[in-house]
């Protein structure tokens, strides 16, 4: 950390040595106090004692002043981008392959950093940039979905770190948030909320965009403050320009009402993180640009590296991962569909790279882009290498443990990316995409999985222009840095909740001097085990597991296989010098433990396969041992996080509906999951029927035989679980008024998961259809009545839930490696 602010724990015989490392750290001072005589360090401002009057006549009294909170004189506009999944190479002003002229316009008419860090993975690193505290401060060892219960991995963010923008919000800012979030405890994202971490209870006026990790871009499912969106009925709608024209219209709108007001903008884009879904036209663009393979890419990528200064001359190629092939060593096949996947990719970027454009557009529009500090940290990881050797074309089929094969793959090639397709890439191209390092995202321990492309911009506070910066930081020091340029202090007390003090600090200093001291000197990185510590230039890391690993390479408290370098002389990392130096190695430990338990990081999570199955991590979860859920039309929007989970068992679906009179009934009665895997029941045509979608490579329909007539039916559908096993297959039976209609074997079941982001819905089947014939959104919805729809598994036995622990066991392992 920069400046401890918390008393430190004692260190045995290193103590005396650490504390001196921690008194050397500069302490950057805000203003407690406005000139405006506002105490901002109390928020929200106390508002003056109205005063009584005893005048009778109103035409005759004088009016107080009006009390309004307004910010410091000079406040500027913030604009925070934050890609998803991109690492140190992804900009072209980084050396990269794929074109970004947005950032690059950034970083030439403002200072761009080379050694700037995230936590390499989501949610730590949003919560830790609009925090400016770590990640494990704000409760976020891991991403949402793998809380546990141990304070800084429960993955529910404290009310002690306030994020900046309700800071800025309760300064007199109008804020909004767009894009992706990935903040919200895992159990609170259903109707029943609590809506506390919520985007529009952690400082937005507006919120626009998904809760979770990944959306289909296809076919999203959003919310616009709470509530949820309905999607057109436009085969060309895509996300990545819907969350643009929602942000361009906010920005002119907010400055047409009050155009002296400032106005804090947060921009996340779901890109470039998998699903890849970019329109044709732009995929066509990138076509033979990846032919030469991952391997050349790479040297391509340090030489322009070298050549623009971003990396310093003499820099050479960290290995390759040992489970990264050869390009050369492939296959023809392999070689055209890794290149398809990889411009596909690039094409993604492309788009938003263009869609950041846009925004940046409206702020020259309106006038306000020379006072506008725009913050562009080009990803809050490095690239994902979750797609394993081959990647695949539905994210879905690795999650239930089905393997894709590059004919399979091949089959799809020319849809890749658009909707049929929910794709990602090979793990080579991340590789390449994190040059000159040897790991990716996930990878807390290299620089690989943290460092990424930043650059600011802020003519009216800053003279630079096109000039590097070379000083360490990390992300939780861009809340500070936005504080520091609006002239306000950081906040003791927020919403009567006393404030755990900022661990960041302001990146202001470095603006207009490239030689200025270095003021974060000391940051430690912890993600699932991978974990290191940054000190004075000194890096010290394990690598504890790989991101397609199954297992952990050893015990979590396992302190052996520690490496050393210095990153003064040693850029990318290749350089291991424990051995010449262990008393060195021994003192960076020992100071790595010291943060780690400061900063909440302990103990720390070996566990990899558990951490999604809340019962095995004492995560809450709502439905925990119910064996049944009641439910009604028009409730939709049930993540699998807060739904009944049907896996692996048994179970009746039982739904009272009224048909009507008039026409024959049509749409869908309850549906959960969509196009790359679920289940649903429906009518179609007056006929009632159950289809099961497995993984969208098998479909199995129980249909009945005669169409249902004007009034009230009860349907049941019974699945009779083969039982043996996790994803096994059964016999269903549908039936009418308890008259069996029709029946039928489904071979196949989904063990793990039906979607990342698609719901389970009532009399709708909301983003991807999971019955083509009766589609999504609008055209899915039922034309009768549901009165009531019930769930209902049958309750596991011993054996049967080894089986389903067994099962959960391994889904946790593959969603961790997705997300």
């Amino acid at each position: 950390m920069a400046t401890p602010r918390r008393a430190l724990t004692a260190l045995g015989g290193l103590g005396m040595a650490l504390a001196a490392f921690f008194m050397q750290q500069p302490v950057v001072a805000l203003a407690q106090q406005a000139s405006d005589g506002l105490d901002r360090t109390v928020l929200p401002i106390t508002e003056p004692k109205r005063e009584r009057s005893k005048e009778i006549d109103a035409s005759k009294a004088i009016a107080p002043p009006r009390f309004a909170v307004t910010p410091p004189k000079g406040a500027p506009n913030v604009v925070v981008v934050l890609i998803d999944d991109l690492g140190f190479a992804g900009t072209s002003a980084f050396g990269g392959p794929i074109d970004t002229p947005t950032f690059d316009r950034i970083a030439g008419e403002g200072v761009y950093y080379n050694n700037f860090h995230t936590t390499a993975v989501s949610s730590p690193t949003r919560s830790a940039l609009k925090s400016g505290r770590n990640h494990h401060v704000n409760n976020m060892g891991g991403i949402t979905e793998m809380g546990t219960a141990f304070p800084g991995n429960t993955g529910q963010i404290p009310g002690e770190v306030a994020p900046v923008a309700e800071m800025l919000r309760l300064n007199g800012y109008s804020t909004a948030a767009f894009g992706k979030w990935h903040e919200t405890a895992a159990w609170e994202t259903s109707v029943s909320g609590p809506f506390d971490r919520w985007p529009t209870r952690q400082g937005f006026d507006k919120f626009y965009g998904f809760l979770g990790g990944e959306t289909n871009q296809w076919a999203p499912f959003i919310y616009d403050g709470t509530h949820q969106v309905e999607l057109p009925d436009d085969p060309d709608y895509h996300f990545m320009t819907d969350m643009t024209d929602q942000t361009v219209a906010w920005i002119k709108h907010q400055k047409a009402l009050t155009p002296d007001k400032p106005f804090f903008v947060y921009f996340a884009p779901g890109a470039v993180h998998a699903p890849h879904h970019v329109p044709q036209e732009w995929i066509a663009k990138q076509k033979g640009k990846f032919d030469q393979g991952w391997d050349t890419l790479r040297e391509q990528i340090l030489a322009r590296q070298i050549e623009r200064g971003v990396v310093p001359k003499g820099t050479k190629l960290a290995p390759k991962p040992e489970a990264i092939p050869d390009w050369n060593s492939l296959s023809d096949d392999e070689k055209r569909l890794f290149s398809r996947q990889a411009e596909v990719f690039a094409a993604f970027l492309d788009m938003t790279d263009y869609e950041v454009g846009r925004v940046i557009k409206a702020l020259e529009e309106t006038g306000q882009l020379d006072n506008t500090m725009v913050i562009f940290v080009y990803g809050d990881n490095g690239t994902s290498a979750e797609g394993g050797r081959n990647g695949m074309f539905s994210e879905m089929t690795y999650f239930n443990g089905v393997q894709e094969t590059v004919p399979d793959m091949l089959k799809f090639i020319d849809k890749w990316g658009g909707p049929e397709t929910y794709p990602h890439m090979a793990a080579g191209w991340a590789v390449a995409l994190d040059t000159p390092y040897q790991w990716t995202k996930q990878v807390a321990s290299d620089h690989g999985g943290t460092k990424v492309g930043m650059a600011i911009r802020w003519p009216a506070g800053m003279k630079a222009k096109g000039e590097l910066r070379r000083q360490f930081h990390h992300v939780i020091d861009v809340a500070p840095t936005i504080l520091e340029a609006a002239n306000l202090p950081e906040p003791k007390t927020v919403n009567g909740v006393e404030q755990y003090p900022m661990d960041g600090v302001s990146m202001v200093y470095s603006f207009d001097d490239a030689k200025a001291q270095e003021r974060h000197t000391t940051q430690y990185f912890e993600m699932s085990g991978n974990r290191a510590i940054y000190h004075d230039g000194w890096f010290a890391r394990t690598i504890f597991k790989a991101p397609w690993e199954a297992k952990p390479r050893r015990d979590v408290a396992d302190d052996s296989a520690w490496e050393l370098y210095d990153t003064r002389t040693d850029f990318s990392l290749i350089n291991d010098l424990s051995k010449q130096n262990p008393q060195k190695l021994k003192e960076m430990q020992a100071l790595f433990l010291v943060e780690a338990e400061r900063n909440f990081a302990l103990p720390m999570e070996g566990r990899i396969f558990e951490r999604l199955n809340a019962e095995l991590v004492g995560r809450p979860d709502l439905m925990a041992g119910r064996t049944s859920i009641t439910l009604a039309g028009g409730m939709t929007g049930m993540g699998e996080n807060v739904f009944l989970n049907i896996k692996n068992k048994s179970k009746t679906v039982t739904a009272e509906i009224e048909v009507p009179e008039d026409k024959d009934a049509n749409g869908i009665i309850i549906a959960q999951g969509g196009r790359f895997g679920g289940w649903a029941m429906y009518v179609k045509d007056g006929v009632p029927a159950y289809d099961y979608n497995f993984l969208g490579m098998e479909r199995t329909t129980v249909t009945g035989t005669e169409k249902l007539k004007g009034g009230k039916y009860t349907l049941r559908f019974e699945f009779a679980y083969d039982g043996g096993g996790f994803g096994k297959g059964g016999m269903g039976t549908l039936y009418v008024n308890d008259k069996k209609v029709g029946e039928g074997r489904i071979e196949r079941t989904q063990p793990m998961i039906f979607s990342a982001d698609e719901t389970a819905d009532v009399g709708i089947d909301l983003a991807t259809p999971v019955v083509e014939s009766i589609g999504a959104e609008a055209r899915s919805r039922f034309n009768g009545r549901i009165q009531k729809v019930t769930v209902e598994v049958k309750a596991a036995k011993p054996a049967e839930k080894a089986e389903a622990d067994a099962a959960a066991t391994l889904l946790a392992h593959k969603k961790a490696l997705a997300d």
